[in-house]
């Protein structure tokens, strides 16, 4: 709008001063169809400006039909259409000409959505960008839901959009209102909605099980209808606005902690909208006695996922290991997580229970688990020596029977003689088991001297250890040696007959 002085101007100048529009416009800085819809209004019709040819005038027939036809075809595609039937302009001055020519659209008119208390609930989720934890960047995502009547918020900030946070959501935000609205009001979200054609609509049916535990009514807007939820995207600007905008983001607790005590407080006293008379605390307070009442047991919000255990005793769970007790390798298990806690099953049992981590590439250990294998592979370790002496040194099994039988230590015993059996070998470690059992002696300082005298009578220099790698299938490996008796005496005999 143009002040009355400036219209009282313009009709001055182009009445009294004869001054041509072109000259009004410029001298005033009017756009000049403006000075023509001021001298209209004042029942001056200006004269019509003189429209030159253009290249467009035998294409403009083509042109209306197309556009009457296709309302919104984008200009670019018209003048392809237009140039390929031999139209020879830019793409500029038909794009202005196209502005000029095509179908208004008439807007369209709402009416204002007015619910009963307890009625209705509107919920959506606000991207909130990324939460930073140790390793990881987490989503942050906040959970919306509106009471439509009073315009109470609750909301409540999670670590992605996932089925288990949405339901989550609902549960917590039923609780905090003290009731369930009648019906909930959804975009059509996957959480949601599943699929959808026409009318035809596939809910979730973990939302489906929420709904009939509460005895609410789930109910998508309308396909390209965003209107129909204008409370809860209002609320979520409102949250951006009023609540994140320049917030620094701490910890996910505190951060629900803050938000909570702003929906109760700040969210709460300000005008309810349309009823500006009383404050949203004031309308939800008409609204609570409205609200279906709470059933008597909690809905369950864990997340179930089948896991298989490796050949270690760990279960990878969003970006985390968690150990279970060794016996559980090469199964497949469950894990059963709330916010706080991470339960691994077998079939109803649970083996292991952990702190949840949203950290990412943590090994959460339980000590016991990481004790258990320990002490195992320390049994398995001494069952594999004590084979491998029994075929090696056949004198070891009565050995380890009297030593038993004197609650001696067998797993010392073990590791001695198998070090003794890789630095002596086989045969010179059984003749001095044996001669030590006739003697009484049941430790390995008693056979070492036995092996160290056996060397002395024979005169050979003492034995080298062989230092072998830690691989079970070359340390357990059995080698019989030969006796040499036998070259020893065809030894003598060559020289006898040399002699």
């Amino acid at each position: 709008m143009i002040p009355k002085e400036t219209e009282a101007t313009i009709v001055r100048l182009f009445h009294v001063e004869q001054w041509k529009i072109g000259t009004i416009a410029r001298q005033l800085k009017i756009h000049h169809e403006t000075i023509r819809r001021v001298l209209r209004q004042n029942g001056i019709v200006p004269p019509e400006r003189q429209q030159k040819p253009s290249q467009l005038d035998p294409y403009m027939p083509f042109v209306m039909e197309t556009l009457n036809k296709y309302p919104s075809l984008t200009a670019s595609r018209l003048h392809t259409m237009v140039r390929e039937r031999g139209y020879k302009g830019g793409y500029d001055h038909f794009r202005a000409l196209v502005r000029r020519v095509r179908p208004r659209p008439v807007p369209e008119a709402y009416l204002r959505v007015r619910t009963l208390p307890g009625e209705q609930a509107q919920v959506d989720w606000a991207h909130c960008g990324k939460l930073k934890i140790g390793n990881a960047e987490r989503r942050l995502l906040a959970f919306v839901m509106v009471l439509s009547y009073s315009r109470r918020m609750f909301v409540r900030f999670y670590l992605g959009d996932a089925t288990d946070n949405f339901l989550r959501g609902h549960v917590a935000a039923f609780e905090c209102f003290g009731g369930v609205p009648r019906e909930c009001l959804y975009d059509n979200l996957k959480s949601a909605v599943l699929e959808r054609r026409g009318e035809a609509i596939h809910f979730n049916p973990t939302l489906l099980a929420l709904a009939n535990h509460y005895r609410f009514a789930p109910k998508p807007v309308a396909v390209a209808r965003d209107n129909e939820k204008g409370r809860v995207e209002r609320a979520i600007q409102y949250l951006r606005s009023a609540f994140l905008a320049g917030r620094d983001l701490p910890d996910l607790d505190t951060l629900n902690a803050q938000v909570l005590a702003w929906c109760e407080g700040e969210a709460s006293a300000r005008p309810c909208p349309g009823a500006n008379e009383m404050s949203v605390a004031q309308a939800f307070a008409q609204e609570v006695p409205m609200l279906l009442p709470l059933p008597a047991d909690h809905f369950a919000t864990d997340e179930r996922v089948a896991v298989k255990v490796g050949k270690t005793p760990y279960v990878r769970f969003d970006l985390n290991d968690y150990s279970v007790p060794f016996i559980h390798v090469r199964k497949t298990l469950q894990v059963v997580a709330s916010l706080t806690t991470v339960r691994i099953l077998d079939g109803a049992t649970v083996v292991a229970t952990h702190a949840r981590s949203f950290d990412k590439g943590w090994q959460v250990e339980n000590p016991d688990h990481v004790a258990g294998l320990v002490a195992w592979k320390q049994q398995a370790r001494q069952g594999r020596g004590m084979d491998r002496l029994h075929h090696a040194v056949p004198a070891s099994q009565a050995l380890f029977l009297a030593l038993a039988e004197r609650r001696g230590n067998l797993g010392a015993l073990t590791s001695s003689l198998l070090n003794l059996l890789d630095t002596y070998g086989a045969v010179a470690l059984n003749r001095a088991v044996a001669e030590a059992l006739e003697a009484g002696v049941l430790h390995k300082a008693g056979i070492r001297q036995v092996l160290d005298r056996h060397a002395h009578e024979r005169q050979v220099p003492p034995p080298v250890a062989v230092r072998l790698p830690d691989e079970p299938r070359v340390r357990e490996l059995l080698v019989r040696p030969h006796s040499l008796e036998l070259y020893d005496a065809v030894g003598r005999g060559v020289e006898e007959v040399t002699l």
